[in-house]
């Protein structure tokens, strides 16, 4: 955590300052901008960066050094009045303060202050806006190392996923029984040889399964036969410090003529993430700003005009990091509307999908970075037709 950098950019953005709170390690976040080990956490904590000058942290007299591994001064409670009171001197004539706080919860993801907190600040005579932002550029953005670790995780995991797709056709033509689990665990496995973890295992879904976009492959699930419509979703990072994952889903067809239905609904899904993919990059040569809900409307648009608006059941793609869902912005206008600005070291999915209850579903989903000089980057293969299994 560099406070100078941090300042700058409050300014920027026009601020008083950024209030940092916890209690029993509701936010995450905090403690990972700040640098701090989430350690169990019994009392109220506070940490704020103002726009000029020195932070200024307030603890409770039970965690008195909860906060010293952070530079600023000290302030000290105990009765609950003496916190608020406090806390009011802490912020002193600050009129506008960012928090881990979304206006209607928007931004759910970033929405960990609880309504009592703010109301006791609001109190103050003082503003809340939303840190979103500031947590995509502190917390969320990925640096030259980092686009080398999702690199590395890419060229594995487009491989595996190549040797998941040849295992089906190689298991049918051998007259053996593989079923959706036992290739799930065929790509597990190959994870482990290539040094991967993942935060789940993949999805594989045959038929109408894939229609639930979560799907858990059962080990009494079904077996492929010719004839069956595939979907395989599979995430993982390189296990070492600071890996960051590559993400995406694939659909393939055991046979040679896919159905008329799975072969229109996969050109629309493939439609609407090549127009997001053209709108993002057609954007930035612009220089234009541009924001997660956007994207995600370009996206919906093509599948709503092609008659499948209302089978598209999620939002268009979401963060990635070192988590698989990380914390900047994104693709969005569905599920929340995600305001927050696209920008360099920006690390997404688009991932389009179509669900055709009790039949068929496609997904097609690709990873895209916006490198410094804002040009956005597909980070793998892109499907361009449906696999022929």
């Amino acid at each position: 955590m560099d406070i100078k950098i941090i300042q700058s950019e409050l300014k920027k953005m026009g601020l008083d300052g950024w209030l940092f709170y916890d209690f029993h390690n509701r936010d995450p976040i905090a403690y990972k901008i700040l640098g701090l080990e989430n350690k169990h956490t019994t009392r109220r904590w506070y940490y704020f960066i103002p726009a000029k000058g020195e932070p200024k942290k307030l603890v409770s007299a039970v965690e008195s050094t909860k906060l010293d591994a952070l530079p600023g001064k000290k302030f000290i409670y105990l009765p609950y009045e003496e916190q608020h009171k406090l806390l009011e001197k802490i912020l002193g004539s600050a009129k506008r303060v960012a928090m881990q706080y979304s206006p209607k919860n928007n931004i759910p993801y970033i929405s960990l202050v609880d309504g009592g907190t703010i109301e006791l600040i609001k109190s103050f005579g003082i503003r809340i806006v939303s840190s979103a932002n500031l947590v995509s550029i502190f917390e969320a953005l990925i640096d030259e190392r980092d686009y080398e670790l999702h690199k590395e995780a890419q060229k594995d995991i487009d491989e595996i996923r190549k040797l998941a797709f040849k295992k089906i056709r190689e298991t049918i033509d051998l007259n053996q029984q593989l079923n959706e689990f036992e290739l799930q665990q065929f790509i597990l496995e190959r994870f482990k040889e290539r040094n991967l973890v993942t935060s789940s295992a993949p999805i594989v879904g045959i038929n109408d399964h894939p229609a639930d976009p979560h799907f858990e492959p059962k080990p009494d699930g079904y077996v492929f036969k010719e004839g069956d419509t595939v979907l395989i979703d599979l995430w993982a990072k390189k296990n070492v410090e600071g890996g960051i994952y590559y993400d995406i889903t694939w659909v393939g067809y055991v046979g040679n003529e896919p159905p008329i239905k799975y072969v229109k609904i996969f050109e629309v899904a493939k439609d609407a993430r090549d127009a997001a993919i053209k709108f993002i990059q057609d954007s930035l040569a612009k220089r234009k700003k541009i924001y997660g809900w956007q994207v995600d409307d370009v996206a919906r648009t093509v599948i709503k005009k092609a008659g499948f608006g209302k089978y598209f059941i999620h939002r268009t793609g979401h963060s990635i990091g070192a988590e698989v869902h990380g914390n900047g912005p994104n693709i969005d206008n569905l599920e929340t509307k995600d305001e927050r600005e696209l920008v360099p070291g920006c690390l997404f999915s688009i991932e389009p999908g179509i669900y055709l209850p009790n039949e068929m579903a496609v997904r097609t989903e690709v990873n895209v970075y916006i490198n410094k000089n804002f040009t956005a980057e597909v980070t793998g293969e892109i499907q361009k037709e449906i696999i022929l299994i």
